[in-house]
Parts: structure tokens; C-alpha cells; sequence
């Protein structure tokens, strides 16, 4: 994914420091901004996951610091819930103005009470996604109460949330009580996918049950099994991605993916060299695919290696043909199987007349077929597997131009 550095200034014109995350033909069909955790910010490791996991799904997501966090100009005593609900609007008014207006807020703990009351108050806004979300907005104040309690005035005091200090003041304190979240969850008609973990030790599985009971459909729910409040674990947060990606395309209309030249190219594929090992995004017109290497070789193994992209063409290329073939004939094939092993051996094993003996590129290619068939079909069939349009591309001379654009 390509990252795109923005400066956003807020309402108390403090500038935001963000990150828009592009699908691989930086042309999103749709715009989505997530809101982190509290006390998080745009660089932690679980905001990154589901924001690239989600341009992969043709989405332009912009991650950013909320006020006195990250990079963000402002102070911390400042940002309370509301100015973080603010914070969410500015965002949209920004891609509002210099993109498209968003259509989809995601929220992590307190920033999905966030996304929820920004969602009621944004009409661009189609859905909302929320993970480890709590029903009160003052749930987070336990985080600081006892530190507090015997504070007076509005003098900042020093606290400590989740290992790190933070000046607040009464104010900061206060704001957490004006959000009645329950209420604007009851009005908000519009879809909700609701996200928790069962054992969450932050912010307890009661209070998903009751967002999702006082929400309207449509809503959904999704356990993140074994998961922790932050999604520590890679895979967790990858998991989240993909499932907010996948729900969301229900709410969305499907549209095909813009390449460089309408009539040319058929795909595009995108690797961010400072930030991914071997992650690549690639898009064909209406689907979206992910290459890596294995941890064996330095990748992350998120997706299938280049090669196994090679033989995946080949084999499906080869058991579609034998099934339109065997259709024509009518003939009982009722499964095919394809079976792709690339390697390299040399041309003397191969027993091959070369002019330079060496390692050639060897494909094996192992057929299975179902159904009530003769040896003669058979062969036939495994005949036909061979003359499929890839298998004939992979054995005649390929002309393949680079050019730089």
C-alpha cells in the first residue's frame, strides 16, 4: 500500500498528524478514517493492520494522532472525548474537501465510542465498525479515577494511564460524563458491526452485548476468540481488517477498480519498499490479491509467493478446460483436479539436448478426474490439460516489455 503524509488542522486549529493508506491503484472506490485507542496513536502496530488490511479492499483509510497524542500537535488535557469526536469530524470535512468525502468510520476501545457519535452526527457516513468498543463513555475513567478523586480546580495533574504519565484536569475529566453513547447507538440507524474479544480484561464482553442490543439492524457481531483488548497478535488485527473489509461490501456499491489506462492494463501490483518486507497488494478490475514471501525467506507469508501465483494460473486454466471440454462431449467428468509443482532441475535429469547444460524450469502438472469415465477419456482429458491457454503460454516464446512510467 502506498502511505500519503496529511496535515489536518482541527477545530481548535491544532494540526493532526495522518496517514492515508492507498489500495495498489492509489484509487480508492471509498474513504474510511480510524479511530484509535485511548491514549493510543496512528503508529501502533494494530491501527497499521487493519488500515492496510483495509485499502486492500479498495479503501482509502486515513489513520491518524488524535489531539496531544503521536505526532499531533495540542495537549493531552485537551483531547477529551469530545475534542477526540471533533477530531473525527475535521478528518472528514479534510477528505471532504481534498478527496471524498468518507463513508465508513472504524474505532478501536474508546475510539469506536468515538466513531459511533461522530457517525450520528455525519451524514456521509454508510457504516461504522467498532473493536473492543465500551457501552459508556465514562468506562474510561478507571483508567485515572483513583488519581484524581482528590483533585480540585481545573490545575493539570499528573497521571499514569497504562504505564505512561499524561497531565489532565477536571475538565478533561468531566467531558467523559456528558455522552450518553446508549442513547445515540438507539438512534443511530445506521449499520454497525460490533467487534469484541470474550475475555477482554480492558473493556468486558458485557459491553458489547449491550451496544449490540440497543442498536438497530442492520448490526452484526463478531467474537475476536483468544484475541487481547489491543490485538497485540498480527494476526488478530489482520483478521479484523478482513473482516471489517469483507462486511463492509455489503453496504457498498461494487464498483470495478481503476487502473492507469482503461483499455490496457488488466492488473497492477504495489509494494511499499520502506515499510513492507515482501507484502504486495495487487488488483485486477473487481478482485483483490496479496503476494509474500514465507517466513523462510524473510516475507510474512500473508499471501501466496509469486510462483505459486504462476501455478495457480496453470492449474486453473487446466481444469477449466477439461470441464468445458468434457461438457462438449458429454462426457460423466463430474471433479478435476490439478496438482502444480514448480522446481528447478537440470536439463541432464530432463535428458534434454541443450546447447548449455544447466537449471532449466520445470513445472509437474498431476491430474485427477471423478466420475464415470473410460482409460481412453481419460487420456483425452489429460491430452486437453495441455493445450490450455496458459499451459501454451508457458511453453511458447513470451515476449514480455518493460517500460517506465
Amino acid at each position: 500500500m502506498k502511505k500519503t503524509q496529511l496535515e489536518i488542522i482541527n477545530k481548535k486549529g491544532n494540526k493532526l498528524n495522518a496517514h492515508l493508506e492507498l489500495p495498489a491503484n492509489q484509487k480508492p472506490h471509498s474513504y474510511a478514517i480510524f479511530a484509535h485507542c485511548f491514549t493510543c496513536n496512528s503508529t501502533f502496530e494494530t491501527v497499521k493492520n487493519i488500515s492496510r488490511t483495509l485499502a486492500r479492499y479498495g479503501f482509502g483509510v486515513v489513520r491518524f494522532d488524535f489531539m496531544g497524542l503521536g505526532h499531533s500537535e495540542g495537549d493531552f488535557a485537551e483531547s477529551h472525548f469530545s475534542g477526540n469526536v471533533d477530531d473525527l469530524i475535521s478528518v472528514s470535512d479534510y477528505l471532504d474537501e481534498h478527496f471524498k468525502a468518507p463513508s465508513l468510520l472504524v474505532g478501536h476501545s474508546l475510539g469506536g465510542a468515538a466513531a459511533i457519535v461522530a457517525a450520528s452526527r455525519l451524514q456521509n457516513i454508510k457504516a461504522v465498525a467498532t473493536i473492543g468498543a465500551p457501552a459508556s463513555v465514562s468506562h474510561a475513567k478507571r483508567l485515572f479515577s483513583e488519581q484524581v478523586k482528590n483533585t480540585e480546580g481545573n490545575e493539570p495533574v499528573e497521571v499514569t494511564i497504562e504505564g505512561r504519565p499524561f497531565k489532565i484536569n477536571a475538565e478533561f475529566v468531566k467531558d467523559f460524563d456528558k455522552t450518553d453513547l446508549i442513547d445515540i447507538v438507539k438512534s443511530l440507524r445506521k449499520p454497525i458491526l460490533i467487534m469484541h474479544a470474550p475475555h477482554d480484561n480492558s473493556v468486558g464482553i458485557e459491553n458489547a452485548r449491550e451496544l449490540y442490543h440497543h442498536a438497530f439492524h442492520p448490526k452484526s457481531f463478531i467474537s475476536l476468540d483468544d484475541a487481547d483488548h489491543l490485538l497485540t497478535k498480527s494476526k488478530d488485527s489482520q483478521y479484523v481488517g478482513n473482516m471489517i473489509g469483507t462486511w463492509a461490501q455489503r453496504y457498498f456499491d461494487e464498483v470495478e477498480n481503476e487502473m492507469l489506462d482503461p483499455a490496457g492494463e488488466q492488473l497492477v501490483a504495489h509494494l511499499n519498499v520502506k515499510e513492507d518486507k515482501f507484502t504486495t497488494l495487487m488488483q485486477t478490475r473487481k478482485h483483490s490479491l496479496i503476494a509474500d514471501e514465507p517466513a523462510s525467506f524473510g516475507g510474512d507469508d500473508l499471501g501466496p509467493a509469486p510462483y505459486d501465483f504462476l501455478s495457480a494460473a496453470l492449474a486453473s486454466c487446466s481444469v477449466l478446460t477439461v470441464k468445458l471440454y468434457a461438457e462438449r462431449k458429454g462426457w460423466d467428468l463430474q471433479e478435476v483436479y490439478s496438482y502444480i509443482t514448480y522446481s528447478k532441475k537440470h536439463s541432464d535429469d530432463l535428458m534434454l539436448d541443450v546447447e548449455k547444460p544447466g537449471q532449466i524450469d520445470h513445472l509437474s502438472k498431476k491430474l485427477k478426474f471423478i466420475g464415470d469415465l473410460t482409460d481412453e477419456q481419460r487420456t483425452r482429458l489429460t491430452e486437453v490439460a495441455s493445450k490450455c491457454p496458459v499451459h501454451k503460454t508457458l511453453t511458447s516464446k513470451v515476449i514480455i516489455e518493460t517500460e517506465q512510467i
